[in-house]
Protein backbone atom coordinates (compact mmCIF):
# COMPACT_ATOMS: atom_id res chain seq x y z
CA UNK A 1 0.00 0.00 0.00
CA UNK A 2 1.50 3.19 -1.26
CA UNK A 3 -0.44 5.85 -0.89
CA UNK A 4 -4.53 7.62 -1.12
CA UNK A 5 -4.87 5.96 -4.84
CA UNK A 6 -4.09 2.33 -3.39
CA UNK A 7 -6.36 3.11 -0.04
CA UNK A 8 -9.04 4.11 -2.11
CA UNK A 9 -9.01 0.63 -4.19
CA UNK A 10 -8.43 -1.39 -0.70
CA UNK A 11 -11.42 0.85 0.66
CA UNK A 12 -13.76 0.23 -2.31
CA UNK A 13 -13.60 -3.91 -1.28
CA UNK A 14 -14.25 -3.03 2.20
CA UNK A 15 -17.28 -1.19 1.56
CA UNK A 16 -18.38 -4.03 -0.76
CA UNK A 17 -17.64 -6.30 2.59
CA UNK A 18 -19.81 -3.82 4.48
CA UNK A 19 -22.81 -3.72 2.00
CA UNK A 20 -22.34 0.16 1.18
CA UNK A 21 -22.05 1.86 -2.39
CA UNK A 22 -19.92 4.94 -1.05
CA UNK A 23 -18.60 6.07 2.44
CA UNK A 24 -18.72 9.60 3.47
CA UNK A 25 -15.26 10.85 4.98
CA UNK A 26 -15.22 13.08 8.13
CA UNK A 27 -12.66 11.86 10.53
CA UNK A 28 -9.56 14.55 9.63
CA UNK A 29 -7.30 11.83 10.47
CA UNK A 30 -8.67 9.19 7.79
CA UNK A 31 -9.44 12.44 5.08
CA UNK A 32 -5.31 13.20 4.89
CA UNK A 33 -4.79 9.37 4.76
CA UNK A 34 -7.11 9.37 1.46
CA UNK A 35 -6.43 12.45 0.32
CA UNK A 36 -3.26 13.43 1.11
CA UNK A 37 -4.70 16.81 2.31
CA UNK A 38 -2.94 18.34 4.96
CA UNK A 39 -5.51 20.38 6.86
CA UNK A 40 -8.02 17.14 6.74
CA UNK A 41 -9.94 18.99 10.11
CA UNK A 42 -11.35 21.46 7.29
CA UNK A 43 -11.88 18.65 4.27
CA UNK A 44 -14.61 15.71 3.65
CA UNK A 45 -13.90 12.89 1.08
CA UNK A 46 -16.79 11.20 -0.47
CA UNK A 47 -15.68 7.64 -2.18
CA UNK A 48 -18.11 6.31 -4.42
CA UNK A 49 -17.37 2.89 -7.05
CA UNK A 50 -16.27 5.30 -9.52
CA UNK A 51 -14.17 7.80 -7.72
CA UNK A 52 -13.38 10.01 -4.99
CA UNK A 53 -13.94 13.93 -4.31
CA UNK A 54 -12.18 15.97 -1.67
CA UNK A 55 -14.80 18.66 -0.28
CA UNK A 56 -13.06 21.57 1.08
CA UNK A 57 -13.77 25.47 1.43
CA UNK A 58 -11.85 28.49 -0.82
CA UNK A 59 -9.03 29.45 2.07
CA UNK A 60 -7.43 25.67 0.49
CA UNK A 61 -7.94 26.16 -2.66
CA UNK A 62 -4.02 26.60 -3.60
CA UNK A 63 -3.10 24.31 -1.18
CA UNK A 64 -5.81 21.18 -2.16
CA UNK A 65 -3.76 21.73 -6.11
CA UNK A 66 -0.52 20.93 -4.23
CA UNK A 67 -1.33 18.00 -2.24
CA UNK A 68 -4.04 15.90 -2.88
CA UNK A 69 -4.56 13.81 -6.37
CA UNK A 70 -8.64 13.84 -5.86
CA UNK A 71 -10.14 16.20 -8.04
CA UNK A 72 -11.91 19.04 -5.23
CA UNK A 73 -14.85 20.83 -4.99
CA UNK A 74 -14.50 23.98 -3.57
CA UNK A 75 -17.22 25.56 -1.28
CA UNK A 76 -19.44 25.03 2.40
CA UNK A 77 -22.14 23.25 2.94
CA UNK A 78 -25.19 23.20 1.78
CA UNK A 79 -23.79 23.36 -1.33
CA UNK A 80 -21.21 20.73 -0.99
CA UNK A 81 -24.17 18.38 -0.06
CA UNK A 82 -25.82 19.88 -2.86
CA UNK A 83 -22.30 19.03 -5.07
CA UNK A 84 -22.61 15.28 -3.84
CA UNK A 85 -26.62 14.46 -3.92
CA UNK A 86 -27.03 13.27 -7.53
CA UNK A 87 -24.49 10.61 -7.64
CA UNK A 88 -25.93 8.94 -4.61
CA UNK A 89 -29.73 8.92 -4.91
CA UNK A 90 -31.12 5.34 -4.26
CA UNK A 91 -27.46 4.44 -2.54
CA UNK A 92 -26.42 3.12 0.72
CA UNK A 93 -23.85 5.61 2.10
CA UNK A 94 -21.75 4.86 4.67
CA UNK A 95 -20.79 7.57 7.39
CA UNK A 96 -17.95 7.39 9.96
CA UNK A 97 -20.05 7.14 13.54
CA UNK A 98 -17.28 7.58 15.87
CA UNK A 99 -16.54 10.80 13.91
CA UNK A 100 -19.63 12.69 12.38
CA UNK A 101 -21.57 14.54 15.05
CA UNK A 102 -25.39 14.07 15.62
CA UNK A 103 -26.27 17.78 13.83
CA UNK A 104 -23.60 16.34 10.92
CA UNK A 105 -26.20 13.30 10.68
CA UNK A 106 -29.02 15.48 10.23
CA UNK A 107 -27.10 17.62 8.02
CA UNK A 108 -26.97 14.75 5.88
CA UNK A 109 -30.48 13.27 6.08
CA UNK A 110 -31.91 16.86 5.31
CA UNK A 111 -29.54 17.20 2.48
CA UNK A 112 -29.75 13.56 0.66
CA UNK A 113 -33.60 11.91 1.41
CA UNK A 114 -33.45 9.22 -0.96
CA UNK A 115 -30.17 8.63 0.66
CA UNK A 116 -29.57 4.93 3.23
CA UNK A 117 -26.92 6.43 5.56
CA UNK A 118 -25.15 2.93 7.19
CA UNK A 119 -23.28 3.44 9.93
CA UNK A 120 -19.69 2.23 10.04
CA UNK A 121 -16.98 2.07 12.37
CA UNK A 122 -13.31 1.38 12.09
CA UNK A 123 -13.03 1.01 7.88
CA UNK A 124 -10.37 3.14 7.20
CA UNK A 125 -8.82 3.16 10.46
CA UNK A 126 -8.36 -0.62 9.44
CA UNK A 127 -6.74 0.10 6.17
CA UNK A 128 -3.97 2.71 7.52
CA UNK A 129 -2.59 -0.12 10.32
CA UNK A 130 -0.24 -0.79 7.55
CA UNK A 131 1.94 2.16 6.63
CA UNK A 132 3.60 3.21 3.15
CA UNK A 133 7.05 3.43 2.43
CA UNK A 134 6.67 7.13 2.52
CA UNK A 135 4.44 7.48 6.13
CA UNK A 136 7.41 5.09 7.63
CA UNK A 137 9.55 7.37 6.53
CA UNK A 138 8.45 10.21 8.05
CA UNK A 139 7.86 8.57 11.37
CA UNK A 140 11.36 7.11 11.34
CA UNK A 141 12.06 11.51 11.02
CA UNK A 142 9.54 12.34 14.32
CA UNK A 143 10.98 9.46 16.41
CA UNK A 144 14.87 10.28 15.71
CA UNK A 145 13.87 14.02 16.48
CA UNK A 146 12.29 12.99 19.73
CA UNK A 147 14.80 10.67 20.44
CA UNK A 148 17.51 13.88 19.85
CA UNK A 149 15.52 16.22 21.86
CA UNK A 150 15.11 13.64 24.60
CA UNK A 151 19.14 12.98 24.53
CA UNK A 152 19.63 16.80 25.20
CA UNK A 153 17.27 17.15 28.15
CA UNK A 154 18.15 14.36 29.77
CA UNK A 155 20.76 15.60 31.62
CA UNK A 156 18.35 18.47 32.65
CA UNK A 157 16.21 15.98 34.55
CA UNK A 158 17.94 16.17 38.30
CA UNK A 159 17.43 17.04 41.56
CA UNK A 160 15.71 20.75 42.13
CA UNK A 161 14.16 21.36 39.09
CA UNK A 162 10.20 20.91 38.50
CA UNK A 163 8.17 18.55 36.27
CA UNK A 164 7.21 21.46 34.48
CA UNK A 165 11.14 23.06 33.83
CA UNK A 166 11.72 19.32 32.13
CA UNK A 167 8.09 19.39 29.87
CA UNK A 168 9.42 22.89 28.55
CA UNK A 169 12.28 22.00 27.94
CA UNK A 170 11.28 19.13 25.42
CA UNK A 171 8.70 21.11 24.14
CA UNK A 172 10.51 24.12 23.72
CA UNK A 173 13.21 22.27 21.79
CA UNK A 174 10.34 20.07 19.39
CA UNK A 175 9.10 23.67 18.11
CA UNK A 176 12.46 25.37 17.32
CA UNK A 177 13.02 21.80 15.25
CA UNK A 178 9.96 22.79 13.14
CA UNK A 179 7.34 19.96 15.12
CA UNK A 180 5.36 20.12 18.07
CA UNK A 181 4.90 17.70 20.97
CA UNK A 182 2.91 14.78 19.84
CA UNK A 183 0.66 15.16 22.92
CA UNK A 184 0.43 16.18 26.32
CA UNK A 185 3.99 15.52 27.83
CA UNK A 186 4.06 13.15 31.17
CA UNK A 187 6.66 13.96 33.87
CA UNK A 188 5.34 12.03 36.76
CA UNK A 189 7.90 11.99 39.37
CA UNK A 190 8.29 10.06 42.73
CA UNK A 191 4.94 8.83 44.08
CA UNK A 192 3.02 11.13 41.13
CA UNK A 193 5.11 8.04 38.66
CA UNK A 194 1.94 5.81 40.55
CA UNK A 195 -0.14 8.32 37.37
CA UNK A 196 0.11 6.33 34.04
CA UNK A 197 -0.75 10.15 32.99
CA UNK A 198 0.74 11.97 34.85
CA UNK A 199 1.19 15.34 32.95
CA UNK A 200 4.05 18.11 34.12
CA UNK A 201 3.00 19.32 37.48
CA UNK A 202 4.79 22.24 39.68
CA UNK A 203 6.75 19.26 41.82
CA UNK A 204 10.11 19.62 42.56
CA UNK A 205 11.93 16.15 41.40
CA UNK A 206 14.13 15.13 44.65
CA UNK A 207 17.11 12.65 44.80
CA UNK A 208 15.81 9.39 45.11
CA UNK A 209 12.87 9.63 42.43
CA UNK A 210 12.49 7.98 39.39
CA UNK A 211 11.11 9.81 36.92
CA UNK A 212 9.12 9.13 34.01
CA UNK A 213 9.40 11.21 30.35
CA UNK A 214 6.09 9.92 27.89
CA UNK A 215 6.93 12.07 24.84
CA UNK A 216 6.45 12.12 21.17
CA UNK A 217 6.83 14.08 18.31
CA UNK A 218 4.61 15.67 15.41
CA UNK A 219 6.40 16.09 12.71
CA UNK A 220 4.67 16.89 9.24
CA UNK A 221 1.31 15.34 10.79
CA UNK A 222 3.30 11.87 11.59
CA UNK A 223 3.96 10.95 15.45
CA UNK A 224 6.18 9.44 17.53
CA UNK A 225 5.82 7.90 20.97
CA UNK A 226 8.44 7.09 23.95
CA UNK A 227 8.76 6.71 27.52
CA UNK A 228 12.27 6.66 29.20
CA UNK A 229 12.01 6.29 33.09
CA UNK A 230 15.22 7.81 34.87
CA UNK A 231 17.11 7.78 38.25
CA UNK A 232 17.82 10.94 40.21
CA UNK A 233 20.04 9.99 43.06
CA UNK A 234 20.21 6.20 44.60
CA UNK A 235 15.95 4.85 44.51
CA UNK A 236 15.18 2.82 46.95
CA UNK A 237 15.33 -1.06 46.50
CA UNK A 238 11.86 -1.55 45.76
CA UNK A 239 11.83 1.09 42.68
CA UNK A 240 14.68 -0.69 41.66
CA UNK A 241 13.02 -4.09 41.78
CA UNK A 242 9.90 -2.91 40.26
CA UNK A 243 12.12 -1.09 37.51
CA UNK A 244 13.75 -4.08 36.94
CA UNK A 245 10.68 -6.23 35.83
CA UNK A 246 9.47 -3.49 33.43
CA UNK A 247 12.56 -3.49 31.58
CA UNK A 248 12.32 -7.63 31.65
CA UNK A 249 8.56 -7.28 30.57
CA UNK A 250 9.56 -4.45 27.65
CA UNK A 251 12.54 -6.57 26.77
CA UNK A 252 10.74 -9.63 26.34
CA UNK A 253 7.41 -8.28 24.31
CA UNK A 254 9.71 -6.21 21.75
CA UNK A 255 11.42 -9.35 21.10
CA UNK A 256 8.56 -11.38 20.49
CA UNK A 257 7.25 -8.64 17.70
CA UNK A 258 6.91 -10.19 14.44
CA UNK A 259 4.49 -10.83 11.56
CA UNK A 260 1.68 -13.07 12.45
CA UNK A 261 1.49 -12.81 16.37
CA UNK A 262 -1.65 -11.96 17.62
CA UNK A 263 -1.94 -8.39 19.73
CA UNK A 264 -3.64 -10.15 22.70
CA UNK A 265 -0.51 -12.83 23.17
CA UNK A 266 2.06 -9.76 23.15
CA UNK A 267 0.01 -8.39 26.00
CA UNK A 268 -0.02 -11.86 27.39
CA UNK A 269 3.98 -12.20 27.39
CA UNK A 270 4.33 -8.72 29.10
CA UNK A 271 1.33 -9.47 31.44
CA UNK A 272 2.69 -12.51 32.71
CA UNK A 273 6.41 -11.82 33.45
CA UNK A 274 4.93 -8.85 35.55
CA UNK A 275 2.63 -10.64 37.25
CA UNK A 276 5.13 -13.40 38.12
CA UNK A 277 7.02 -10.28 39.77
CA UNK A 278 3.93 -9.81 42.10
CA UNK A 279 3.08 -6.66 39.49
CA UNK A 280 0.16 -7.96 38.13
CA UNK A 281 -2.18 -5.30 39.00
CA UNK A 282 0.32 -2.64 38.50
CA UNK A 283 -0.13 -2.92 35.28
CA UNK A 284 -2.53 -1.02 34.64
CA UNK A 285 -3.49 -0.41 30.66
CA UNK A 286 -3.00 -2.75 27.54
CA UNK A 287 0.71 -2.98 26.29
CA UNK A 288 0.94 -1.08 23.29
CA UNK A 289 -0.93 0.51 20.06
CA UNK A 290 -0.46 1.72 16.47
CA UNK A 291 1.10 4.99 15.85
CA UNK A 292 0.88 7.13 12.83
CA UNK A 293 -1.19 10.15 11.93
CA UNK A 294 -2.86 9.86 15.45
CA UNK A 295 -0.71 9.09 18.13
CA UNK A 296 -3.12 6.02 18.59
CA UNK A 297 -4.06 3.97 16.04
CA UNK A 298 -4.63 0.62 15.12
CA UNK A 299 -3.64 -2.14 16.22
CA UNK A 300 -4.60 -2.44 19.49
CA UNK A 301 -2.19 -4.37 21.85
CA UNK A 302 -4.33 -5.28 24.49
CA UNK A 303 -5.96 -8.69 26.09
CA UNK A 304 -8.88 -8.82 23.94
CA UNK A 305 -7.86 -7.38 21.00
CA UNK A 306 -7.83 -9.56 17.86
CA UNK A 307 -5.38 -7.55 15.26
CA UNK A 308 -2.19 -9.63 13.92
CA UNK A 309 0.78 -8.08 13.60
CA UNK A 310 1.58 -7.38 9.88
CA UNK A 311 5.03 -6.00 8.03
CA UNK A 312 4.59 -1.81 8.01
CA UNK A 313 2.76 -1.50 11.12
CA UNK A 314 4.51 0.79 13.64
CA UNK A 315 3.69 -0.03 17.38
CA UNK A 316 4.41 0.74 21.03
CA UNK A 317 5.59 -1.45 23.46
CA UNK A 318 5.12 0.05 26.64
CA UNK A 319 4.47 -2.12 30.00
CA UNK A 320 4.24 -0.31 33.40
CA UNK A 321 3.95 -0.72 36.70
CA UNK A 322 2.27 1.67 38.75
CA UNK A 323 2.09 1.88 42.92
CA UNK A 324 0.35 4.49 44.71
CA UNK A 325 2.09 6.23 47.48
CA UNK A 326 5.52 4.62 46.19
CA UNK A 327 5.65 5.39 42.39
CA UNK A 328 6.15 3.79 39.14
CA UNK A 329 7.96 2.78 35.91
CA UNK A 330 6.73 2.61 32.05
CA UNK A 331 9.39 1.91 29.44
CA UNK A 332 7.63 2.51 25.61
CA UNK A 333 9.58 1.69 22.74
CA UNK A 334 8.40 2.51 19.34
CA UNK A 335 8.84 -0.79 16.64
CA UNK A 336 8.28 -1.12 12.91
CA UNK A 337 7.44 -4.53 12.31
CA UNK A 338 9.43 -5.97 9.22
CA UNK A 339 8.81 -9.21 6.79
CA UNK A 340 10.97 -11.33 8.83
CA UNK A 341 10.92 -9.54 12.20
CA UNK A 342 10.95 -5.75 13.91
CA UNK A 343 12.97 -2.85 13.75
CA UNK A 344 12.74 -0.58 17.04
CA UNK A 345 13.04 2.84 15.76
CA UNK A 346 13.50 4.38 19.48
CA UNK A 347 17.16 5.08 20.22
CA UNK A 348 17.17 6.75 23.27
CA UNK A 349 19.10 4.44 25.86
CA UNK A 350 17.05 2.60 28.36
CA UNK A 351 18.77 2.93 32.13
CA UNK A 352 20.39 -0.05 33.77
CA UNK A 353 19.47 0.27 37.49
Amino acid sequence: MTGPENRLDALRDELTRAGVDALWVSDPANVRALSGFTSPADGKVLVTRQGATLYTDARYTVQVEQESPLPAFIARPPATYDHAAPGLEGLRVGFEADSLTVAGLEDLQAAWPGVTLVPLRGVVQGLRAVKSPEEIRQIRAAQALADRVFGEVRPLIRAGVTEQDVAYEIESRLLRAGAESAFGIIVASGPRGALPHGHASGRVIEDGDLVTVDMGARLDGYHSDMTRTVAVGNPSEELRRIYRAVREAEGAAVAAVKPGVRAADLDAVARGILTAHGLGEAFAHSLGHGVGLEVHERPGLRSTSEDVLEPGMIVTIEPGAYVPGLGGVRIEDLLLVTEDGHEVLSRSPIEEL
